[in-house]
């Protein structure tokens, strides 16, 4: 299993697609599209935790964290739009509707040129999708994932919705 968040996803997935050895899926989080949209350069560190987090705990965590690298996302941008072409194992894509800094319909697109990928966008979720509000649902997301993957590589699903009507 490889999980990768921002820079970190894409970097996970450019390695799954030049070798997979080993490698059961991946788990992309937040995963940038290109450069960074202009809107997303923040003037001060209140404007950053806004694009990352509305999670106040998290928030809290991230200021008070001294080895915490502030302005990382007005640093170097990822250059260009990712590719999962040539990855081979299952993929599950987290990803914050509310993400200004790597926009939804961008990963959207990424995702749709991988068959069998998946893809789950959280309601009011921003860019530091593992650690907003929401944290406990995307937890929950990679659980099912794990026990989808562990009982069938093709990850059949065993917790399903009735239709009721």
């Amino acid at each position: 299993m490889l999980v990768g968040s921002d820079t970190g996803a894409s970097h996970a997935a450019r390695l799954a697609a030049l070798d997979a050895s080993g490698l059961d899926a991946l788990i992309l989080a937040g995963l940038p599209t290109g450069p960074r949209p202009a809107e997303t350069a923040a003037s001060d560190w209140e404007e950053e935790l806004e694009l990352r987090t509305a999670c106040p705990t998290h928030r809290g965590r991230l200021t008070a964290d001294s080895a915490f690298r502030r302005g990382a996302l007005a640093g170097p941008p990822t250059p260009e739009s990712p590719t999962l072409e040539g990855i081979s194992v299952p993929v599950l894509g987290l990803h914050g509707a509310e993400d200004t800094v790597s926009p939804l319909g961008e990963v959207r697109r990424v995702f749709r040129g991988l068959p069998g990928a998946e893809l789950v966008s959280l309601a009011g979720t921003r860019h530091d999708v593992l650690n907003d509000v929401t944290h406990r649902t995307a937890a929950a997301t990679v659980v099912l994932f794990l026990e989808r993957l562990r009982l069938d590589p093709g990850l059949t699903p065993i917790a399903v919705p009735e239709a009721l009507a």
